[in-house]
């Protein structure tokens, strides 16, 4: 029963985070940048994996995508590699865990569902690490950036999206935990085990029964009944 509750809980745990993880595609700040005037902001930038847009003070937003992919920075290449691998693999995650679970019908016996929800446990870890580092590694970029005195362009900052990406993320990562430790909960279940002595036959339990006390002895046949007991 502890273990049902623990993959459960793992289960929604892992969903959630992965639903995280995913709504970090379309959202537009990753990074996030404003020009004040001396009354009111002017202008703001953000961009993401896609696409850099400005605000201005009107609240008019003008966007421009990314021509081509080839010719992107390394950075956003990678962190769009492993933003995509994050979603595919909790996808992959989610199905495997349904199968895995003990209160679903279907994955065969117990200790083949125990093996899917393992499976289901580390491909939840994988999207959580991947998710993690690619988000890391923008942040890791618009923190250089930023510092780096010698850096004349506009500078950014770290976005809302960086922020739901790590939390997703660590949900994934403690989620597929949990997995993996329900099934070494599992293990340490103990089984009822019950020995097969053979049929108990008539006459052994005669001679179990002449083997007691020597007032329940018989040697012959019962002389209490006569010929009328017996019609």
């Amino acid at each position: 029963m502890a273990s049902t509750a623990l993959e459960i809980v793992a289960f929604v745990v892992s969903i959630s985070g992965w639903v995280l993880v995913s709504s970090t595609l379309p959202t537009d700040y990753w990074k996030v940048s404003t020009i004040d005037g001396t009354v009111i902001t002017t202008a703001t930038y953000f961009a993401n994996l896609w696409k850099i847009c400005v605000t201005d003070s009107t609240g008019v937003a003008n966007c421009k995508e990314f021509p081509s992919m080839l010719a992107l920075d390394g950075y956003i290449q990678a962190c769009r590699g492993l933003m995509i691998a994050a979603v595919s693999l909790g996808f992959f995650g989610s199905i495997f865990a349904l199968f895995g679970m003990k209160c679903t019908k279907v994955g065969g016996s117990d200790q083949a569902k125990a093996k899917i929800a393992c499976l289901a446990g580390i491909v939840f870890i994988l999207s959580g690490l991947c998710s993690m580092t690619g988000c890391s590694l923008y942040a890791n970029k618009i923190t250089t950036e930023f510092f780096d005195p010698l850096y004349m362009e506009q500078k950014y900052e770290l976005g809302a999206a960086l922020f739901i990406g790590w939390a997703g993320a660590s949900l994934c990562i403690i989620g597929g935990v949990i997995f993996c430790f329900s099934i070494s909960d599992n293990n340490k279940t103990p089984r009822m085990g019950y020995t097969y002595n053979g049929p108990t036959s008539v006459m052994s339990s005669r001679t179990k029964y002449q083997g007691g006390e020597g007032d329940f002895k018989t040697t012959g046949p019962s002389k209490q009944f006569d010929k009328n007991a017996y019609v």
